[in-house]
């Protein structure tokens, strides 16, 4: 039986350097075999479902390299994974605002060791909690003020990728099955 999953493309439409438009995204995915391909606005975000195991990460990235020439850091999460996250969220008591509450999905379940002494310092207005697969970031200036985000992108560079709570709602309804 297929199981759901999503890929989170790393800096896929943020910035002019990397847009694709999702049809060819959706093309590449359903090129690779995977089906019931479901994108989310203009996001960089693919729900699909694939049967077997494994991590496709890899082998997504590469296709989109391919064929649309564009190189981006492929995350992928299980329906599973990504319910435990949205279940797991501590901040949801102290965020106010779904824009400024994010979610830092580790490319490795071994990165999160890595953001463990971050996760214990004190970040003056700003939240930073560990989830199995991902970390919680509550930014309450906004994303590129954050102190806590600089400090997790130096920590993680490419090895995470961040999507706000309202978007990561979307995603998760997504995937429940059509």
């Amino acid at each position: 039986m297929a199981a759901t999953h999503i890929a989170l493309l790393r800096g896929i439409n943020v910035g002019t350097a990397k847009r694709v438009a999702m049809e060819d995204l959706r093309a590449v995915m359903n090129g690779l075999g995977y089906g019931d391909v479901r994108t989310l606005l203009n996001s960089g975000n693919v729900v699909f479902s694939a049967n077997g195991g494994g991590d496709p990460s890899r082998r997504i990235g590469v296709e989109i390299e391919k064929r649309l020439g564009v190189r981006s850091r492929v995350t992928v999460l299980t329906a599973a994974e990504l319910d435990v996250a949205v279940r797991g969220n501590t901040l949801l008591k102290v965020a106010t605002h779904p824009s400024r509450l994010l979610v830092g999905v580790l490319a490795s379940r071994d990165d999160r060791v890595r953001l463990e002494p971050l996760a214990r310092q004190r970040w003056r207005g700003e939240r930073l909690a560990l989830g199995e697969r991902v970390c919680y970031l509550w930014c309450p200036d906004g994303v590129a003020k954050s102190r806590v985000m600089a400090e997790l992108e130096k920590a993680l560079g490419d090895a995470v990728t961040s999507r706000n709570w309202g978007t990561i709602q979307k995603l998760h309804g997504l995937m429940r099955p059509q």
